[in-house]
């Protein structure tokens, strides 16, 4: 079993990809549309196995809590270090504005700097970025596959829903 891999998985939602090394999760990727689900090969270490458990779930629409996940955090910038541990603590259904995140990691003031995290974040759904909006409560953007439509779909599937059910545009976004 190696200590380094990858995993691509099958979810409800689709295509999920994990990767890992010794000191934890060092990426967790959203694949795009028409992406194979498997690969990988032999059995996960522990680190691995838990984080497709715990994706396979939260996409089946489970409430999990993925704060026991150990992230590898290398290469990381102290203040995106700080960004991603004040997101992992906002819950599930509840969002924060780029400004508010900025604000709890200690850094008032710097919501741009939040955005470029928010861009750069490696553990998508795990590091929950898609909860953070824009000030007012737009939505923001949305680097992962689908966009803003992704992003919109996965609070959605919190119970988080923006527009009061009504699309913006009839038929824009189909309901889950």
């Amino acid at each position: 079993m190696s200590l380094d891999g990858t995993h691509r998985f099958s979810t409800a939602f689709g295509a999920v990809a994990v990767a890992w090394t010794a000191r934890g999760l060092s990426r967790v990727r959203l694949l795009d549309e028409g992406s194979e689900g498997a690969g990988g090969e032999g059995a996960l270490p522990p680190i691995a196995a838990e984080a497709v458990r715990l994706l396979t779930a939260y996409f089946d629409r489970a409430p999990v809590d993925f704060s026991a996940l150990a992230l590898d955090e290398t290469g990381l910038s102290p203040l995106d270090a700080a960004i991603y541990r004040e997101l992992r603590r906002v819950p599930r259904g509840s969002t924060v504005t780029y400004g508010e995140l900025a604000a709890r990691a200690g850094a008032p003031g710097a919501a741009q700097a939040v955005g470029g995290a928010m861009a750069r974040n490696p553990w998508v759904v795990v590091v929950p970025c898609h909860r953070v909006l824009a000030a007012g409560g737009a939505l923001g953007g949305f680097s992962a596959p689908g966009g803003t439509r992704t992003k919109r779909k996965l609070l959605r599937m919190e119970g988080v829903d923006l527009d009061g059910g009504t699309p913006m545009l009839p038929g824009l976004f189909p309901e889950d």
